[in-house]
């Protein structure tokens, strides 16, 4: 019975683990005024007829605060990169000069800072939900142990665990998003 309430709570652990990783990913991706590498993150470009995310297709390097740059391995995917960028949409443009491509970051403007944080606080909100869910998961199949026989102050017990796990999280959620803050509204 023990083994099982402690897989359940190992699971627990490593699936809100996942929920937190997913939500470092999708904030890098969201633009805090710097270059990063992670802005292009999920932009595939067509390569040799297979959908190939960028990364994969060229070297991409910050080259200061605000410059980002890529450089494609073969001189045949400049254009289509450069398409894939203005395809995804992610406020920048791109500058080709033939061989590379540079991606300025424009200052953020007031508004668009509080749209970002925004969407931050939106991917924060569902990540807490998402943990949230995990914790529902784990309690129901604490009580289906306790039916089948473990007794009720291990039951609490494990609940308990569960709900410390829960909180740890969401705490987790919110330290990254005021980071995240912090990095958006810094100028």
């Amino acid at each position: 019975m023990s083994e099982d309430l402690d897989l359940i709570l190992a699971d627990t652990e490593d699936t809100m683990r996942k929920g937190i990783n997913h939500l470092e990913s999708e904030l890098g991706k969201i633009r805090a005024g710097k270059a990063s590498p992670a802005m292009l993150d999920g932009i595939t470009v067509e390569y040799y007829g297979a959908p190939t995310p960028i990364a994969q297709v060229a070297n991409v390097s910050v080259l200061d605060a605000r410059t980002l740059s890529i450089q494609p391995w073969e001189k045949n995917m400049v254009q289509p990169i450069e398409r894939a960028i203005m395809a995804a949409n992610i406020g920048v443009t791109p500058q080709n000069d033939g061989v590379i491509i540079r991606i300025f970051m424009p200052p953020l403007t007031e508004e668009r800072r509080k749209e970002l944080f925004k969407r931050a606080s939106a991917e924060g909100e569902q990540s807490k939900v998402a943990i949230r869910n995990v914790r529902r998961d784990a309690i129901e199949q604490v009580k289906k142990l306790q039916k089948d026989g473990m007794s009720e102050d291990a039951a609490k017990d494990a609940e308990k665990t569960v709900q410390d796990l829960t909180d740890k999280f969401i705490a987790l959620v919110d330290k990254h998003l005021a980071a995240k803050e912090k990095e958006m509204m810094a100028v």
